[in-house]
């Protein structure tokens, strides 16, 4: 029949062709007398005949080759498995294996799938004996006598290749085993020769390896197997799930770690912390692979597609090793996981199964669910049972709640009871049957005792652990015949028997709120329990489900049905998470991430199942369009939900905070349109309870009527009102999480599942808010959503005693409750512990642990200081203490706080930090920046919160009653439109004619100034924007002097610039010029031009006489003053005190001030010659842009920006060169580095390279360099410049950068104030660099602390000056946190603060270091006499004059004078004590 019909299929056109009109009538009708319709016995032979002939006629070779099938060489199968045999277009309809039986049974349908015939060894094949096994692996297989067969095939690709693999073997096989080989080659690749052991040889430190485990009871038995195993190595193996949280420390410390998919992707969403781990991962392993047919399966997907992406984004080697079960299509898996067919891709059907397994599956006919249905279930599981039974066989019988054990088993023995079997269960004859049972009498199990008599046993993890590790005991000592447990024992424990029982396929699955299908991999599992080598020589498997789920069990277990992709289910939020971390920033990178998918993969191969046609692959084989498509309308979606935004005219994505946030925290995007709708800058904790309710993670979620009266009843005990109350989902979420915070017990145990699942999401959803909150600035819903939080985490509400997150007593703690509630923890933690002992109405012992719990309690104390910085910028400056007792158990490594301020009302966050307290932190210094109004509220709240503790709260508030801002400025010089005079004009003499050879013209702010600078003897201040000509307009008025052989006196804040100007002046002027770097040089009257430092000129002023220099000045050229710090200051105090009385003309030069015309006045400067042009006047076009990041300062930072650096620099101009300004030297590599991967990637080979650069001649510089760091940068047009190159070397990155041969120079920090190009970008990658402070006095007591501290805004504005070129446009591009962005656009726009610093930061009434020294030096040297001498000094400084404007800043509430008076007692004093202890 069956030819028959492949006959009828073959020739089906020429049926139709033969019977257009349908089935041919039944009627006999006459024949045409024609050959083809003769159908006689003669005329069938005759055909035969002639085919035969024909047969016999053709040639060998046709010369068309066709398409052969591949013939891959590790596959392994027998001819009785069928794999992917469908008979139907969407293989709905499959062949069975051949042997299988189906029969008809009054109450079940049974099939019966025989064991498969073994495929026959090749000829090449052995088991390898395990002494042939390198020492590295022999003691990692300890009692093994040798390989089995299939560890045999695969031992060389695994072991000694790093060939990606796919192996598909049934369970029980040893896959887990080929996993170690492959972990093997990991370490083994890690090692170095210079220890004698082998432990000692591995460098722990290089590798990870992830093993990814599709259930949380798998990984803990892969962690205790490989860590039992590799324990002699010294390889620590750890498990990262939802349950068990690593520290940075144990992660550092841990080779080997456990983890689940969503875990893992969790973990690769990060930047930071967990997600560095990705940087270091050298082999993962996925088990279980062929889940991504399951709903999990867009996550499998998800973390190889990112994995494959990383190695190619990072050139790095990460090997990927399926593991899966028998698959039909596993060519389509190995080409997903990147697996090559002939070397990595291994295949092993059911044959290869250790222990034959005989595969029954059962249909029990009737209504699912039924009480019928469960009494055929129950009848027809008890059947199966006795016959395993009288057999002598153990049995295991599987169910799906633990209730159902005991049910179970109690049902079996009643079946018994009245089959009169009892007998067959029976094992008193065993001879240790009487010691087993006095053992079990110690249980307080009733259940377990009563049923143990009978031969019956249960399992669940509801039991004792005591109780558990006894039944498994029991069973393995074939003392129990029947033991009825949960899966969780197939998962956790290898406990093995001759047969095992599912008994139902229906179990409650609390993240979809109902009840569901049990899953394949549950029943492979199972099924692998049957017949454990080494234990059974046979086994028998029996599935019992409702007879409409039968086939799909069969079809599953059997794998005859291609898996397909879920990837389509999941992909905003998949799509949401690259954006998030960047590898997907457009169209076309999105549709490039979809090519790494298994979607991908199968949309090629069965196209109809995703909505596509047969000829969409034909038509696009590589179905481009349909990915860009996909990527489209996902985006819009994004957009949509404000997670993105999506700019469809460039298809560009830019991540905003919400989208980051939901990435971060694993929250659906349909759960952030609900918050986008619902979410309130005010609410309370019944509203963010409702909220949080509402998220779609919950949806499924249902209420069942069975459980309406103990929700209501917990309700009515719930501290917060439940909207919606018992009648909706989101109400029944409510009561749970209520209940979960009230440490409240329920009954139901579909109760209980869907409490730990409301649980477990809230948490991590509710953080998502916090975070949401946090990022809209909104200071009450962050106050409630950290409490709440807090309480979802300790499960305590906020009104509860905050000492009982404490491992104390109960009777302390109820005594705490009841007579000191009302006292502060402060004051508890004053006390002595016989009084709090007293207080509590209990002993002195208890006392003391209260006080001790009262003093390790997380507390901060915070003061504040007002620093006006402009008429509309006001500076609070929080000094933070920590006043708590530390306990590396109680506190860990570090205690996390959140600092804000807010406004009066509460309502507004004005500006936040998070900061982390640790052990050696004395004190934190936090500068916050808030704008002022006309309208501001009389005060502001400074808040600290602790992040994880319940009432560790610190409140502060910043009055405003004495604060006094400085006026607005009024004289702000708007550039005139004027004529730009050409330089070669004869207005200028002709030494100051060649001075500016160099430029065309004057500028409009060097014409607005010339005519004073050049013609006058004037006192003036130019204050402008960076790289606008100010130095100019300053040479001028040294070519005045010059001419007129007056002298001229340069200081200069920094030495660098000290040097600079002083080749730039000998090479210019061409006249003598002095560079004083030594008070004797300071008198030296053989050049007209000096230059000096501000250091230099303090030492020479301090001298016992004054310098002749002074009196032949004729001017005096102050650069950079925006620069002035307390040795500036006194400086120039001290020269302006020197030369008040002579004709010394002034000239100030400063960048673009907000409070100019105050330098002007303390310079003495008339207001018609103080030119102080806000940061926006200028000539040359300067564009400024912010991106902003929330990643913490870290290495991870730094590569988070590497491709947006990349991208911005490509989208620059062609032919245009970019700076990029990086934290440290250190980073200058690292940033090279990834850059070049960047071009790598993006297939742009030669990188930035100039245009017209030949191979040649970029060969002959390469053949220059010295260091072979830079020399790959150069050949992508890529240098570095930094301080500690090889002389040569810089200057030749330098040559090349201005020649145009390679267009990127990346520099560190610090370069800003000495780089000596310009560019028409300038990317400041990153604004906070590692400062190393080292705390305490002696060595013993020494620390090195390290701190972030943020970039000074002097520095951003010299790194704005490298993008200001004369005539053409720039653009200074600043990547900074989120929080920093507003500041420094402020400053940017409107100028920079200038205020006095002489005073020093601590703003004690001691003043600065350099002060300080300064009145030591020149007392003992007898030029201080009485302090009237020090008050003079001060009278004429900046701070002096700042005193009267800004008196707030400096916290002078009194009369200047009367404040000034008050520091020089103090200075007097303190330089008294410096000479008595001298």
């Amino acid at each position: 029949m069956l030819e028959f019909a492949t006959d009828l299929v073959q020739h089906r056109q020429t049926l139709v062709q033969q019977y257009p009109s349908g089935v041919p009538s039944t009627k006999p009708r006459k024949v045409k007398n024609s050959p083809e319709h003769d159908y006689s016995e003669e005329a069938a032979k005759r055909r035969m005949a002639e085919k035969f002939r024909a047969a016999a006629e053709r040639p060998l070779w046709t010369g068309t080759a066709n398409p052969e099938a591949e013939i891959l060489p590790h596959i392994y199968t027998s001819s009785s498995m069928t794999h992917n045999h469908s008979v139907s277009t969407f293989g709905s309809k499959y062949l069975l294996p051949l042997g299988t039986i189906r029969q008809q049974h009054d109450d079940y349908e049974e099939v019966t799938v025989p064991p498969a015939r073994t495929v026959p060894p090749r000829p090449t094949e052995r088991l390898i004996p395990c002494s042939e096994l390198p020492p590295l692996a022999q003691g990692s297989f300890p009692g093994y006598k040798s390989l089995n067969r299939i560890q045999s095939i695969v031992y060389h690709t695994a072991f000694k290749t790093n060939e990606n693999m796919l192996i598909c073997a049934p369970t029980g096989a040893g896959k887990t085993d080929v996993a170690m080989l492959t972990i093997l080659r990991a370490i083994d690749q890690h090692r170095s020769g210079v220890a004698t052991d082998i432990a000692g040889s591995i460098n722990r430190d290089e590798f990870k390896v992830i093993y990814v485990a599709p259930m949380k009871a798998l990984a803990a038995e892969i962690v205790r197997k490989l860590g039992k195993r590799l324990a002699w190595l010294r390889i620590k193996v750890r498990e990262l799930t939802g349950d068990m949280q690593l520290t940075k420390a144990e992660i550092a410390e841990t080779q080997i770690i456990v983890t689940t998919p969503e875990k893992w992707d969790v973990v690769t969403r990060k930047p930071t912390g967990e997600g560095e781990l990705a940087t270091k991962v050298k082999l993962l392993i996925i088990d279980e692979v062929h889940l991504l047919n399951d709903e999990r399966g867009a996550v499998i997907e998800t973390i190889v597609a990112r994995t494959v992406r990383q190695v190619e984004s990072t050139q790095s080697l990460i090997r990927i090793v399926g593991l899966s079960a028998t698959l039909p299509n596993y060519i389509d898996v190995g080409d997903f996981l990147r697996v090559s067919r002939r070397e990595g891709l291994f295949y092993f059907d059911s044959s290869f199964r250790p222990v034959p397994l005989e595969q029954h599956f059962v249909g029990v006919k009737g209504k699912a669910g039924s009480p019928a249905a469960k009494r055929a279930l129950d009848k027809t599981a008890y059947h199966f049972v006795s016959e395993l039974a009288r057999e002598g066989h153990q049995v295991m019988v599987f169910v799906h709640s633990r209730k159902d054990t005991v049910k179970s088993a109690e049902s079996l023995k009643e079946f018994a009871t009245l089959e009169a079997d009892l007998d067959i269960f029976d094992c008193r004859h065993d001879p240790q049957f009487e010691f087993h049972r006095r053992e079990i009498g110690k249980s307080k199990n009733k259940e377990m005792k009563q049923l143990f008599d009978y031969g019956f046993g249960i399992h669940h993890a509801g039991m004792l652990r005591s109780d558990r590790n006894m039944m498994e005991r029991l069973f393995e000592a074939k003392v129990i015949k029947v033991l009825c447990c949960t899966a969780t024992l197939a998962w956790g424990v290898n406990l093995p028997a001759h047969g095992v029982i599912i008994k139902g396929t229906q179990l409650y699955d609390p993240s979809q709120g109902k009840f569901v299908d049990l899953s394949v991999l549950d029943v492979l599992q199972i099924f692998g329990r049957a017949g454990r080598p080494g234990m059974e020589t046979s086994g028998v498997g029996f599935i019992c489900t409702s007879d409409d789920k039968l086939p799909h069990y069969l079809e599953a277990v059997t794998a005859q049905h291609p898996i397909e992709s879920k990837f389509a289910h999941g992909i905003l939020d998949s799509l949401n998470a690259e954006i998030a971390l960047g590898t997907v920033t457009n169209v076309a990178e999105g549709a490039e991430w979809l090519s790494y998918t298994y979607l991908f993969v199968r949309m090629r191969k069965n196209p109809m199942v995703y909505g596509m046609t047969h000829d969409d692959p034909v038509n696009d084989p590589d179905l481009t369009e349909r990915r860009h498509s996909m990527i489209t309308i996902a985006g819009r979606k994004l957009a949509a939900a404000g997670m993105v935004q999506f700019n469809e005219d460039k298809g560009s994505f830019d991540i905003t905070d919400i989208g980051r946030i939901a990435s971060k925290y694993y929250v659906r995007h349909a759960s952030i349109e609900v918050f986008q709708k619902e979410f309130r800058p005010k609410m309370t904790e019944a509203d963010v309870l409702a909220l949080l309710s509402m998220s779609t993670e919950f949806e499924q979620v249902q209420v069942r009527e069975n459980e309406v009266e103990e929700l209501k009843a917990l309700e009515a005990d719930m501290p917060c009102q439940v909207k919606g109350g018992t009648d909706t989902s989101a109400g029944k979420v409510n009561i749970l999480l209520q209940a979960h915070i009230s440490k409240r017990t329920v009954d139901d145990f579909a109760l209980v599942s869907d409490m730990l699942y409301s649980a477990e999401n809230g948490g991590r959803i509710i953080r998502s808010l916090l975070e949401i909150a946090l990022s809209r600035k909104w200071a009450n819903a962050s106050n409630v959503l950290m409490a709440m939080s807090k309480s979802v985490e300790k499960r305590m509400w906020g009104y509860e005693h905050p000492l009982i997150q404490f491992d104390l007593s109960t009777d302390v703690i109820y005594c705490l409750g009841r007579w000191a509630d009302e006292f502060e923890i402060s004051e508890l933690a004053s006390m002595t512990a016989a009084d709090l002992g007293k207080l509590i109405h209990l002993n002195e012992r208890h006392g003391a642990a209260l006080r001790k719990a009262a003093r390790q309690f997380p507390c901060l104390s915070i003061s504040s200081q007002l620093r006006p910085l402009s008429h509309e910028l006001l500076q609070i400056r929080l000094l933070v203490e920590p006043t708590f007792d530390w306990s590396n158990k109680i506190h860990g490594s570090a205690e996390p706080f959140w600092i804000w301020v807010e406004d009066d009302s509460g309502t507004n966050i004005l500006q936040l930090t998070k900061i982390l307290i640790q052990q050696n932190t004395t004190s934190l210094t936090i500068d916050f920046v808030i704008p002022m109004t006309s309208s501001q509220a009389p005060f502001v709240i400074a808040r600290a919160i602790s992040d994880r503790w319940i009432g560790a709260e610190t409140e502060v508030t910043v009055e405003f009653d004495n604060l006094k801002m400085p006026a607005a400025p009024l004289r702000r010089t708007p550039i005139v439109d004027l004529p730009l005079l050409r330089t070669d004009l004869h207005i200028l003499d002709n030494k100051t004619r060649g001075v500016f050879a160099k430029f065309r013209q004057f500028n409009s702010i060097q014409m607005q100034c010339f005519w004073p600078a050049f013609n006058t003897d004037v006192n003036m201040l130019i204050s402008s924007s960076a790289s606008s000509g100010k130095t100019q307009l300053a040479m001028l008025a040294i070519c005045r002097s010059i001419r007129f052989q007056k002298r001229v006196l340069v200081v200069v804040p920094r030495l660098d610039d000290a040097r600079n100007i002083f080749h730039r002046l000998r090479q210019d002027i061409k006249v003598g010029v002095n560079l004083v770097n030594h008070p004797d040089k300071f008198d030296d009257h053989t050049s007209l031009l000096s230059v000096v430092t501000a250091t230099d000129l303090l030492n020479s002023l301090i001298r016992e006489r004054r310098s002749s220099l002074l009196t032949t000045l004729g001017l005096v050229v102050f650069e950079d003053l925006e620069l002035l710090d307390p040795t500036y200051e006194i400086a120039a105090s001290l020269l302006l005190q020197a030369i008040q009385t002579l004709p010394i003309r002034v000239v100030g030069v400063a960048a673009a001030l907000n409070n100019g015309e105050a330098l002007a006045d303390w310079l003495g400067i008339r207001k018609d010659f103080s030119y102080c042009f806000p940061p926006v006047e200028r000539d040359q076009a300067l564009s400024i842009t912010f991106q902003t990041f929330t990643i913490p300062y870290s290495a991870a930072l730094m590569r988070a920006m590497a491709k947006p650096v990349y991208d911005t620099i490509r989208a620059n101009s062609r032919g245009e060169n970019s700076i990029v300004f990086v934290p440290s030297i250190g980073q200058c590599s690292a940033v090279l580095s990834d850059l070049i991967k960047q071009c790598t990637l993006s297939m742009n080979l030669r990188g930035f390279l100039g245009e017209d650069v030949s191979e040649e001649l970029l060969e002959s510089y390469v053949s220059q360099v010295k260091s072979s760091d830079i020399r790959d940068g150069i050949m992508r047009g890529l240098v570095v410049w930094h301080g500690r190159m090889n002389h040569a070397d810089r200057l030749l990155s330098l040559r090349l950068f201005a020649e145009g041969i390679v267009r990127v120079l990346i520099t560190p920090r610090e370069s800003c104030w000495t780089v000596p190009v310009r560019a028409g970008l300038v990317i400041v990658m990153g604004t906070q660099y590692t400062v190393q402070k080292i705390s305490g006095n002696s060595d013993a007591e020494q620390k090195i602390e390290r701190y972030v501290a943020e970039y000074s805004v002097h520095e951003l504005v010299r790194m704005e000056g490298r993008a200001v070129r004369h005539g053409k446009i720039g653009r200074l591009h600043i990547l900074c946190q989120a929080e920093h962005r507003d500041t420094y656009m402020r400053f940017l726009t409107d100028g920079l603060p200038l205020e006095s610093q002489i005073l020093g930061d601590t703003t004690g009434e001691l003043g600065s270091d350099v002060l300080q020294t300064w009145v030591k030096q020149n007392r003992s040297k007898g030029l201080i006499k009485t302090r009237q001498d020090v008050m003079d000094l001060l009278s004429s400084t900046f701070l002096a004059y700042r005193l009267e404007h800004n008196p707030t800043y400096y916290d002078a509430p009194e009369h200047s004078p009367v404040y000034l008076s008050r520091v020089v007692d103090a200075l007097w004093e303190r330089s008294e004590t410096g000479e008595r202890s001298t």
